[in-house]
């Protein structure tokens, strides 16, 4: 089955699993400005002078624990490969790391925001901004393919889910549910998504000028 995937989707499934090894083996410290951390945040705990550019793509590829990498490569799998036999390898690739970097744009204004706030400077990991991209493009390009949740075990069309999950998120980011979980960034990840594709497809707010084209006139 894996070696059948779609070579990007593949590539992403190693690269995320290589770099959580990574993480175990020479820990949290030695790959700490690799993290988003937010601007301004005057260094870190590991030493790290705060937000570096790179970190807007690399803390996609880092996460937090087995259970958040599980989640994540499970929805890649589910989603992303479907989407690149659709989109091809380029386009898909493109429409990921967008997804990771409006992420990440999210993330840290909402850390500026915390931070003005008096709350401490944390980093962010994670390629859920990623994925939850493909979760909003999956439902634009298959609305009625109907799909299992795991948790709960319910069948509902793809549109649905995208709908639902949005929802969630929105919620659990303004009432604070959830803490440590940065909801805001998986909604910028779908937002980022969504202007993409309307991009792509000449669409508002990317309306494409162009000469009028020629109409029969009967």
């Amino acid at each position: 089955m894996f070696a059948n995937l779609p070579p990007v989707t593949r590539a992403l499934l190693i690269a995320n699993g290589v770099v959580f090894l990574l993480q175990l083996a020479l820990g949290d410290a030695a790959l700490a400005s690799f993290m988003l951390w937010p601007l301004d945040s005057g260094g870190s705990p590991y030493g790290v002078g705060g937000f570096l550019p790179w970190q807007l793509l690399t803390y996609g590829f880092m996460h937090g624990g087995f259970a958040h990498l599980l989640f994540n490569m499970l929805a890649l799998l589910m989603f992303g490969a479907p989407i690149e036999h659709i989109w091809g390898q380029r386009r898909f690739l493109t429409f990921f790391l967008v997804c990771v970097g409006g992420a990440a744009v999210c993330q840290l204004a909402v850390g500026a925001w915390t931070m003005a706030q008096g709350a401490p400077p944390y980093p962010t990991v994670g390629a859920s901004g990623g994925v939850f991209g493909l979760l909003l493009a999956y439902g634009m390009l298959f609305p009625h393919q109907r799909v299992m949740l795991l948790i709960p075990p319910i069948p509902m069309k793809a549109r649905t889910l995208v709908i639902v999950y949005g929802a969630i998120t929105l919620l659990l980011g303004f009432t604070g549910w959830q803490p440590g979980v940065a909801h805001f960034a998986h909604l910028g990840g779908m937002l980022f998504g969504w202007l993409l594709i309307r991009y792509w497809r000449g669409q508002p707010p990317f309306n494409r000028r162009g000469p009028p084209r020629p109409r029969r006139v009967h």
